[in-house]
């Protein structure tokens, strides 16, 4: 089927060449005339010649010539952004041709006028002219849904319609790059990603942005590429990777500046104007002439020169005092220049150094999961195993250790993630006082344990519901309850939350965690937040803790807007107390139930493990089969690409995703193309640059961390079955 494009009634002219046809007035003669002088960047012929071409048409009653003049004079003014002008002139056309069969020039027409008001936000209007396009270009039989649902996928999404939006833009992506005939999937690409922009799905964005910059470094179409430049720029910014969303911008910046000299260029004079203003233009010029000359006849003349050679004295002294002002102001410059680039190279050190420690930090934390995986799992299955009485003690001392070193990894790992601004703040709905109930009564056995009373006040005006992130929230609180709670004996913790500050739609909230208990010695407050400090030797061997506690809380505390205090004596008690502006929420909080699972879901299912380390094998499969689930091993991704598109018998898959060859990430993203529905779950010793988010981006259904908690396995297992 013939596929129809831009300009399909203008005959083939070559950049440079004189047109063919033989010099004889006509329409045609003279709309290739201005499409000549459009391609040398002679707009003003162009926009000349068309009009000539239409008042030929109309002295010899052309109808077919009137609306082919009209409508190369619209594309003429649409090319200089004219946009009122052009859509008159296509108006125009479409009532001419509406008189004559239905042809693709007509449906074109129809498309073009869609595409004006596009660029003047009448988006109804818009929608109105590509129905109509598209129904001349049905009744036709030629297939024009490429461009006509790209049109109608930004409709959509400028009505706020973003999932209609989004269904016709992955249609469009959904193609073949080799059968993108008409280029529209880098925009469909851009479209999609600024909608994940606006849903704060940073990194879904950045994924389409990046696709559609690579389909358009080819493409002619500079201003698709400067608008993908700029939000790619804003969408790193949003993730807090400046140097890259620094560098996109400048890309942005640079390109926009040389489409506006290409433009310039293009126009090849100072103002362009339109045709008709154009004429207005010639008779100005023609009565300035005409004012010049009667001047110069004036009895003034003599002593506006006179005045004249004064002004350009003046002017000249004044030339001469700034052309002494820029020589220094230029010297200042090159100094300023040579600085600041001795401190952008210290900055880049500072910059490389700070990543090495944080990337050397993650690699130890992320390489200790994998044997500590190995030994909280065989503790697991040594102690199911029903060990002897005596036996017990040792594997109870052996899982405690590993569950306190894998308290102390994940610290480091979290620590390494705010220092890299590797970690985004989410905004959700929750319950405050709900969540600090919550801890209240997870950490009841460890206020027994001392002998504290563990008390929460909450002021009755702080809201029900607030926006904010709730996870985060709960990690300084534990820190702190914690703390409080270990280093107070027969004591009293109190939690207290009270309303300092309410607005139109936020409430500044004073959270305060106070203790009775040894205090904190005044020559140690000031670096009590440092990674690894504690009170002092002896309190860290007798109370024990990592020391990375209140360094988390101080750096979480500050990436939320705020600021922790302190207060100690001691002997006496310790009080730690930070203020959060916190917006008020609107959506009301389902409690979720507990999660469970019947071992009847998992029995006899098939389960395929793709993992390399021998030992997390054994662990895995020991583990699965306990279950009665039946288990089949490969460790490396290739093989299990191979073995999931002959065979189809397997239930679920667990993934490893550092592999040798291709990673489970790749992998997982391969079986995706033959295979969208059968569950794969990521097995991963978490890394820096690594979240849940990027992982289920690549297909996976949902992620265990290792070293894993046994139930937390099954749990999610089950899940996914079921």
């Amino acid at each position: 089927m013939k596929w129809i494009w831009i300009f399909i009634f203008i005959p083939v002219v070559f950049f440079g060449q004189k047109p063919s046809i033989n010099k004889i007035d006509s329409t045609a003669y003279y709309i290739q005339l201005a499409n000549f002088n459009k391609k040398t960047n002679n707009y003003k012929s162009a926009l000349a010649f068309s009009q000539k071409a239409y008042n030929y048409a109309k002295l010899h009653n052309n109808i077919k010539g009137k609306a082919d003049a009209l409508f190369f004079l619209g594309t003429t003014y649409f090319e200089l952004k004219k946009m009122n002008d052009a859509l008159e002139s296509f108006l125009n056309s479409a009532n001419i041709y509406n008189l004559l069969l239905p042809s693709t020039d007509y449906a074109f027409c129809y498309y073009n006028i869609g595409l004006c008001y596009m660029n003047l936000e009448e988006f109804d209007k818009a929608e109105d002219n590509f129905d109509k396009a598209e129904s001349i270009y049905n009744l036709l039989k030629i297939d024009a849904s490429p461009f006509m649902n790209l049109q109608k996928g930004i409709l959509y999404k400028n009505n706020g319609k973003t999932e209609l939006a989004s269904k016709l833009f992955n249609e469009i992506i959904s193609k073949d790059d080799t059968k993108d005939v008409f280029k529209t999937k880098a925009e469909a690409l851009y479209q999609l990603g600024t909608i994940e922009q606006k849903l704060n799905h940073n990194n879904l964005s950045v994924n389409y942005l990046n696709r559609a910059l690579q389909l358009s470094s080819d493409d002619k179409n500079l201003d698709q590429k400067a608008k993908i430049l700029l939000d790619l720029s804003k969408s790193y910014e949003k993730l807090l990777d400046l140097k890259k969303s620094y560098t996109y911008l400048k890309a942005h910046l640079a390109l926009k500046d040389s489409l506006s000299h290409l433009y310039n260029k293009k126009l090849n004079i100072s103002d362009y104007v339109s045709f008709k203003e154009s004429e207005r233009m010639k008779a100005i010029n023609q009565m300035a002439k005409e004012n010049e000359t009667q001047q110069k006849t004036n009895k003034f003349a003599k002593l506006i020169s006179i005045l004249a050679i004064a002004l350009i004295t003046i002017l000249s002294l004044l030339s001469l005092s700034l052309y002494k002002n820029n020589i220094i102001r230029k010297q200042s410059n090159n100094t300023l220049k040579e600085k600041n680039f001795e401190l952008q190279i210290a900055k880049d050190n500072a910059e490389k150094a700070s990543k090495a420690r944080a990337e050397f930090l993650s690699t130890v934390s992320h390489e200790l999961r994998t044997p500590l995986n190995a030994i909280n799992g065989i503790t697991h299955l040594l102690i199911e195993d029903n060990p002897k009485e005596n036996q017990i003690h040792y594997l109870n001392s052996l899982k405690f250790s590993g569950n306190y070193l894998l308290t102390f990894i994940n610290e480091i790992l979290e620590i390494n993630r705010i220092d890299s601004n590797n970690i985004e703040i989410e905004y959700i709905d929750f319950n405050i006082k709900q969540l600090l109930l919550d801890i209240k009564n997870a950490m009841h056995e460890i206020a027994s344990k001392n002998e504290n009373k563990f008390i929460l006040e909450i002021d009755p005006n702080v809201p029900e519901i607030l926006l904010g992130d709730p996870t985060k929230l709960s990690q300084i609180f534990i820190n702190l309850i914690n703390n409080a709670l270990k280093f107070t004996i027969n004591g009293e913790v109190k939690v207290t939350v009270k309303v300092v500050e309410t607005g139109d739609d936020y409430s500044r909230i004073n959270f305060a965690i106070s203790d009775t208990g040894i205090g904190i010695p005044e020559d140690k407050q000031e670096t009590i937040f440092e990674s690894f400090s504690q009170g002092s030797i002896e309190i860290n061997r007798k109370y024990g803790g990592t020391g990375l506690g209140l360094t988390i809380v101080k750096k979480v505390v500050d990436l939320l807007g705020g600021e922790v205090n302190l207060i100690s004596k001691v002997g006496v008690g310790t009080t730690f107390d930070f203020e959060l502006n916190l917006l008020h929420g609107t959506k009301e909080i389902v409690v979720k139930k507990e999660k469970s699972y019947s071992d009847s879901v998992l029995i006899g299912k098939n389960i395929l493990v793709v993992e390399d380390n021998k030992i997390n094998q054994m662990v895995t499969k020991k583990m699965l089969e306990k279950k009665e689930i039946v288990c089949q091993i490969i460790d490396n991704g290739e093989d299990a690409v191979k073995l999931l598109s002959k065979e189809n018998d397997f239930d679920l898959v667990l993934m490893d995703v550092h592999l040798p060859g291709i990673n489970g990430t790749i992998a997982t993203e391969r079986i995706r193309k033959f295979d969208t529905k059968k569950p794969i779950i990521a097995l991963t010793a978490i890394s820096l640059n690594e979240n849940r988010e990027m992982l289920m981006s690549f297909g996976m259904t949902d992620v265990i961390t290792k070293p894993f908690d046994p139930e937390n396995f099954y749990e999610i297992i089950a899940a996914n079955l079921s």
